[in-house]
């Protein structure tokens, strides 16, 4: 690959640094160069990658002013994502028709460093920074994700924070609208330093449900010699929400709308904290080291009365006065009051987080070699207690355990330049170590240990064809690979449960293409065969855990158009004929179907067909507005492709049957005042206020309602 040096000076020290595949040196005035891990990188190196891909550019996040990372993530095709409670604080995001529950399936990485809290242990998404906080995301499937594990068959997601300016600037930014929603934050940096605050509040799609979040960042680049330099990250994120985790049943839903919520006292609260460093050093002018090093803790309390909408109140005596009829009320779809029922349960977490990934690329005469090791640590502790009443915060400790993943790693990989071929073969080892202690004496002996340990080879091989400037052909295949967590191979008490991990061979073939100036295109075929796929478990769904045979095919396609008369145009199209379970989905613990009616040619659940997102808008001088269209086709809930249901147990829940198709419109129009550096906004999301829904995990939740939000940016 052609290396480009990109020269800037900190501190009277003039530093040369390379920029090659995985780190991202952009040319941009008046902003340094930094050591970064990309998964994609720039136009040059998009051009080579054996691989689909897309990435979001900051104009596109900027301009249609997305309120979630659902919103922007829908910009990116082979990408499905479900709403939650509204603001996208818990996303679920899936990738080529795989479930998007707690976004399992998808490796979440922030400036290439692991975004969730446990994503050997529990990758599972119960934290999201503000969308605010990032300048792109890259998104990565096929072959190349093998660089970047465990998770190795759905993709790669990386977002993107701003690269620190030489230069002192920066702005300030206010937005405000409907359901109390208020979103102030300011950008400040220079000399190499930069500062990031965001708060945002509002209400959720449902009553009672109010989020309220803090989220400052803090990074720091700095040249040590003429050919090192180091970027340190740190952030602080803090939730205060009151939100709840059961869904509604279908009476509920049928008799009081998508937004009832019966339960006022649930609340839920966080506190995430990293530091990261990343060290450069260019070896030679054919070689770059660069080494990650980073931490994070995250501590959460999420205190709820039920975890879904057919269980009984969480602790306390549920068979005490209205106690003992409220699920059956819930069910009849009659109005409930959660004060008169004495119970609510704390699920109580803290993770710790940390390692160190070197990478190491040398360019020679033939192409690329790239050599990546990393150690990889988690902590999680634990803890279920019961209380007596809606608003405790205290009681019956019912579980205490803890949970270690130690996970050692390393891939290789060479890109063979020919002519205008290009040929990409890399294998990737994984070795897990995990370990549960349960500290609890009542039910099982005292710190009953258990361990297991697993590991795995994954190879992959990618092909690259470049006629020209204009045109890649791609084609690779990989092996797909993604361990159970800690909980599911290790029981309570210490023994082994027979849960193998999630292996699949992926393959892909597709191009990219400007044909005519202003038109870029990529379109991917897919077909992805699982020879066994985990349903993660939980007592807060209709699922146990439970594994099977499943294969997902289809096709991708995204595009953008620029008009020379200001007119823009995007798309980004999934078409997925193909989700199925090719075995019933059996239960690990006694081998039953997970579900009656589980069976070989259904499809799976959370697969919609057909999704898409299209955009057209307009600029004119200091004005750019547009419109954009957002549609997700039908889906079932569950592994019998159950549709309308009767008012049967399954239906009465409100957890099982067909997700009906929905469309729904957002737009947004901003003006820019260029005198004063100032751009003034109104946004509008839902435009006609459908009420659809969403999930049907732990009972029936809804979109979020119309939102209408103005605002302002200065720029300084």
């Amino acid at each position: 690959m052609k290396q480009v040096i990109a020269t800037f000076k900190l501190n009277q020290i003039s530093l040369a640094c390379a920029s090659i595949f995985i780190f991202n040196h952009t040319a941009i005035a008046e902003e340094l160069v930094l050591p970064r891990v990309d998964v994609i990188g720039d136009a040059v190196k998009l051009s080579q990658l054996p691989s689909s891909a897309t990435v979001i550019n900051q104009e596109e996040l900027a301009a249609s002013h997305v309120l979630t990372v659902n919103e922007a993530l829908r910009k990116a095709p082979g990408v499905v994502v479900r709403d939650e409670e509204g603001l996208g604080i818990r996303p679920n995001i899936g990738i080529r028709g795989l479930n998007p529950t707690r976004s399992t399936k998808v490796l979440l990485l922030e400036d290439g460093i692991p975004l969730t809290f446990a994503p050997y242990g529990d990758n599972a998404s119960y934290y999201f920074p503000s969308i605010d906080r990032f300048s792109s995301i890259e998104v990565l499937k096929g072959a190349e994700q093998i660089k970047y594990g465990p998770q190795t068959a759905d993709g790669v997601i990386n977002f993107i924070t701003p690269n620190a300016p030489e230069k002192f600037g920066g702005y300030m930014s206010v937005t405000a609208g409907n359901r109390d929603y208020l979103n102030t934050k300011i950008n400040v940096g220079g000399h190499g330093m930069l500062l990031d605050y965001t708060h945002k509040e509002g209400d959720g799609a449902r009553d009672n449900t109010q989020s309220n979040i803090e989220d400052l960042n803090l990074k720091l680049t700095k040249a040590i010699t003429d050919s090192q330099a180091i970027t340190v990250r740190a952030n602080w994120f803090s939730e205060d929400s009151q939100v709840s985790y059961s869904g509604l049943t279908q009476a509920e839903y049928n008799n009081f709308g998508g937004e009832y919520n019966p339960f006022n006292h649930d609340s839920f609260k966080a506190t995430r904290y990293g530091v990261s460093a990343i060290h450069d050093w260019q070896i030679n002018n054919n070689a770059l080291l660069t080494t990650n090093l980073y931490f994070s803790y995250f501590d959460r309390d999420w205190w709820r009365q039920q975890s879904n909408s057919a269980q009984a109140i969480s602790g306390g005596a549920i068979n005490n006065g209205s106690c003992s009829t409220f699920a059956t009320n819930r069910l009849a779809g009659l109005a409930v009051d959660g004060d008169s029922c004495l119970g609510v349960q704390g699920r109580l977490r803290t993770y710790d987080t940390y390692g160190i990934e070197p990478r190491l690329t040398v360019t020679h005469a033939w192409g690329q070699l790239e050599i990546g090791a990393k150690a990889h640590f988690e902590e999680q502790n634990r803890k279920q207690i019961n209380g007596g009443a809606p608003t405790a915060r205290s009681g019956t400790l019912e579980e205490n355990s803890k949970r270690e993943t130690d996970a050692y790693s390393g891939f290789i990989s060479n890109r063979f330049d020919i002519g205008q071929f290009s040929i990409t073969p890399a294998v990737r080892y994984e070795h897990i170590e995990n370990k549960r202690k349960n500290g609890i004496t009542r039910t099982v002996s005292s710190e009953t240990k258990g361990e297991s340990a697993l590991h795995e080879w994954i190879p992959g091989i990618g092909f690259a064809y470049n006629p020209n400037d204009r045109l890649t052909v791609f084609v690779g295949v990989h092996r797909g690979f993604a361990p159970p967590r800690a909980e599911d191979l290790i029981t309570n008490a210490g023994g082994s449960v027979e849960v193998d991990a999630e292996k699949s061979t992926n393959y892909e073939l597709g191009f990219r293409a400007k044909p005519v100036k202003g038109l870029s295109l990529e379109a991917t075929a897919f077909y992805n065969d699982f020879s066994n796929l985990i349903a993660v478990g939980s007592i807060a769904s209709n699922v146990n855990l439970s594994q099977g045979e499943a294969t997902f095919s289809g096709l991708e396609l995204t595009g953008q158009y620029e008009f020379d008369n200001g007119v823009y145009s995007r798309l980004a199209y999934t078409w997925l004929p193909v989700a199925e379970q090719d075995t019933p989905f059996r239960q690990v613990s006694n081998g039953a179907a997970v579900i009656a009616g589980s069976a070989k040619g259904n499809r799976q659940p959370y697969a919609p067909k057909n999704t898409l997102t299209a955009a057209l808008g307009y600029k004119l001088g200091a004005w750019n507005a547009s419109v954009e269209a957002v549609h997700v086709g039908k889906q079932y809930s569950d592994f019998a492709e159950t549709g309308d249901v009767p008012n049967t147990a399954l239906g009465l829940t409100g957890q099982f049957g067909e997700i009906a198709s929905y469309t729904i419109y957002n737009a947004s129009l901003n003006y820019q005042y260029e005198p004063y550096k100032t751009t003034f906004f109104v946004t509008g999301k839902n435009l006609f206020d459908k009420e659809y829904i969403t999930d049907r995990t732990r009972g029936i939740l809804t979109g979020m309602p119309r939102l209408v939000q103005v605002g302002m940016r200065y720029d300084f």
